[in-house]
């Protein structure tokens, strides 16, 4: 490796070509890092007393180490964004200035461009100063080649928004171009070249960011996938896969998305769902562990990037499938998206028929949306949905998920139709994120005519207006008050209209009886509103409620299998161990006996997945996994409690780290009980680790 600082310009200059290789990312910079750029120009071209301005450096290799006088391509590893941004600029500014035009010296259009966006002497794609990738390439060639007539029809969006932001401020600035190409030369770079006898590309690549737009974790995979490969199995694995993957998901939807894919499909394959910072480190780890090879591992990747287009990005051509993943999106649960590419895998080799997929899509989509009405807390959800799989019986595929759906408890638990209903009734809906989405499904349930729900607003059947009429007073009684802030914003007083500026805050009969009104509209939801003999009060509110309510529990179904069915999924809750009570003889003790009986009822009752399991040095209390273990002593309790000390919120400090020590309990935090009175402080520490294995969110 070689190093050294040097102009941009004249870096450039002085290269015959650079080429960003195929496993490179695309460009990404946005706006703001252009803008960033464009102020350190300025700043920089102003300030007499600014030499230079480091932008950060560019790393290339080739054949050996770079001499001028070679005069071959260079692989650009890092600086792909910089060299992009600046030769952009330039192209902006060579197109505004005249031919005869010099604004300093060597800052004219025909040095502009002879010297850093094309070689004169060369023809093809060898005389472009910098050539990118794929579409990126079309697109930069197009701006800097006038003679081209024809501009890609699949532009590269980031090269041509970017040169119309340059183009945009230059001219804005007309007045300040010296300025401007001042700060431009004065731009510096570490100019790195590699050598690939002795220069690993790869670690290179991974450590090199200094300056720009962060690398994302799927920018280090595609790196690691195809970098290290002889060119021409690059080329065709590139072209073959992670090209098709990356057309499939779209310019910017592979900025946005292709991380959390990744993130998915290795909960698939590992069952551990990685930090979304370290999803780069634990594909490493499933390839070396797993033992892949390349091409079998890019060509797993490409089959499951199709499915999560199909689900996330609006590519199912099924219709009813199609439906079914628009509805689940809504609700933006990206954390099923483990199951559903299992799911989707099953089905796509004819193990999961398409009836039951469908189902089983509407099944995860009813649990989500009844939790959120319910209030259940949704960090357990990731967990959930990342394990699920591992209850499936691909015999009996359907049922085994109804009845893991149906085994749930505790923060996990399917909401019944009875817990459903009664929340649905009374919840604020109308404030409720995602609003539009139940009144859509709601609505549409059983058509096959489709109603398109942005074509009409909501409106409160009882007006909003806090200065109520008072034919509406007296409609809804003496307590119109607690009526109205009860029953408001709920399921029974909101419906869909076209005619909303039209009721305004009319009274319920002419709203239904007017031109328009509830009588005569077309939609479902309004049916119970065309009785001539409705009035509009707090038993009208909470009866239409109840009507919807139970249509609610046909469209977010619940699971249901026969009693006997469902037992057979039963894991029985028989411990292991043949150890008992008596092997403790500490706990036969009077006062720690008690001391126990009185702590173990109140772990037990923490939640219905808890197990209790006596081991030879302590007793284990389980959910998922081990939360507490007791080491009984002599005269107390030692609790071992699996939550890091500093995790824990305890003000009575008496916890202590045992991270470090060795003990015969599970568990970061050691924790003595000695008397019935310390119970409720101490229950509400092991409540914090239990809660936490429970949810454990991860970033």
């Amino acid at each position: 490796m070689t190093a050294k600082e040097t102009k941009l310009l004249k870096f450039i200059a002085n290269s015959s070509q650079f080429v960003i290789p195929i496993y490179q990312r695309t460009y990404s910079w946005t706006e703001q890092e252009c803008f960033q750029l464009w102020q350190d120009i300025l700043r920089a071209g102003a300030n007499e007393k600014i030499g230079a301005h480091f932008i950060g450096s560019v790393v290339y290799v080739q054949d050996g180490n770079y001499s001028v006088s070679a005069q071959s391509s260079l692989l650009v590893i890092d600086g792909q964004q910089r060299l992009t941004t600046v030769t952009l600029l330039l192209a902006a500014l060579s197109d505004l200035l005249d031919d005869d035009q010099e604004i300093i010296e060597d800052f004219s259009k025909k040095k502009l461009t002879g010297r850093y966006l094309i070689d004169p002497f060369e023809s093809g794609d060898k005389k472009y100063k910098l050539i990118l990738s794929q579409t990126d390439k079309d697109t930069l060639i197009a701006l800097i080649d006038k003679s081209k007539v024809n501009f890609p029809k699949d532009y590269s969006l980031r090269v041509k928004t970017n040169y119309e932001f340059f183009k945009k401020k230059l001219a804005e600035n007309i007045d300040d171009l010296e300025t401007i190409c001042k700060g431009i030369a004065k731009l510096l770079i570490v100019d790195i070249s590699l050598d690939r006898q002795y220069d690993n590309p790869q670690l290179i690549f991974e450590s090199m960011n200094s300056t720009g737009k962060e690398l994302t974790q799927a920018d280090l995979i595609r790196n690691y996938i195809l970098m290290g490969l002889e060119h021409d199995l690059q080329s065709r694995l590139y072209e073959e896969y992670w090209r098709p993957m990356e057309l499939d998901f779209g310019q910017e939807a592979y900025q946005a998305y292709f991380d959390a894919f990744m993130r998915h499909y290795l909960t698939v394959k590992t069952k551990e769902i990685p930090k979304i910072d370290s999803i780069y480190e634990a594909f490493k780890k499933y390839h070396r562990e797993e033992n892949l090879s390349i091409e079998s591992l890019v060509s797993d990747i490409r089959a499951y990037s199709q499915y999560f287009c199909k689900m996330a990005l609006g590519q199912e051509e099924d219709k009813e499938l199609s439906y079914a993943f628009k509805d689940l999106k809504e609700l933006k649960v990206d954390v099923a998206y483990p199951l559903l590419l299992e799911l989707y895998d099953d089905y796509e080799n004819n193990h999961l028929s398409k009836d039951d997929f469908e189902k089983a899509i509407r099944l995860i989509e009813s649990y989500v949306f009844r939790r959120a009405v319910c209030a259940i807390p949704t960090n357990s959800l990731n967990k959930t949905f990342a394990n699920f799989t591992k209850s499936i019986k691909k015999d009996r595929y359907l049922e085994s998920i109804q009845a893991t759906f149906m085994l749930l408890t505790s923060y996990k638990k399917f909401p019944t139709d009875d817990e459903f209903k009664i929340h649905l009734s009374s919840k604020d809906l109308y404030n409720f994120r995602n609003r539009s989405y139940w009144l859509r499904r709601l609505e549409n349930f059983g058509r096959k005519e489709r109603v398109n729900v942005n074509d009409y607003t909501i409106e409160h059947i009882m007006p909003q207006n806090e200065n109520l009429s008072q034919e509406w007073k007296n409609t809804l009684g003496e307590n119109w008050q607690d009526i109205k802030a009860q029953w408001l914003h709920t399921l029974g007083n909101l419906t869909l209209t076209g005619y909303n500026s039209e009721y305004s805050d009319k009274p319920f009969e002419e709203k239904r009886d007017m031109e328009g009104g509830f009588a005569k509209s077309p939609l479902k939801l309004n049916e119970y509103l065309r009785d001539s003999n409705l009035i509009w009060n707090e038993d009208a509110i909470k009866s239409r409620a109840s009507i919807l309510s139970n249509q609610a529990a046909n469209v977010w179904v619940s699971p249901k299998l026969e009693t006997s069915i469902l037992e057979t999924y039963k894991a029985p809750k028989i411990s292991n161990s043949n150890y008992t009570i008596d092997d403790h003889p500490n706990l036969l003790k009077t006062q720690n006996k008690k001391l126990f009986e009185e702590f173990r009822k109140e772990v037990l009752s923490l939640d219905s997945n808890v197990t209790e399991e006596f081991l030879k040095l302590y007793i284990a209390y389980k959910a998922e996994t081990n939360f507490v273990d007791i080491v009984p002593q002599a005269n107390s309790l030692k609790l071992y409690i699996n939550i890091a000390l500093n995790e824990l919120e305890d003000p009575k400090k008496l916890g202590r780290d045992v991270s470090n020590v060795g003990t015969w309990g599970n568990g970061d935090t050691e924790v003595i009980l000695n008397s019935i009175d310390e119970i409720p402080y101490i229950i509400g520490l092991v409540r914090q680790a239990l809660e936490k294995q429970f949810g454990n969110e991860i970033d």
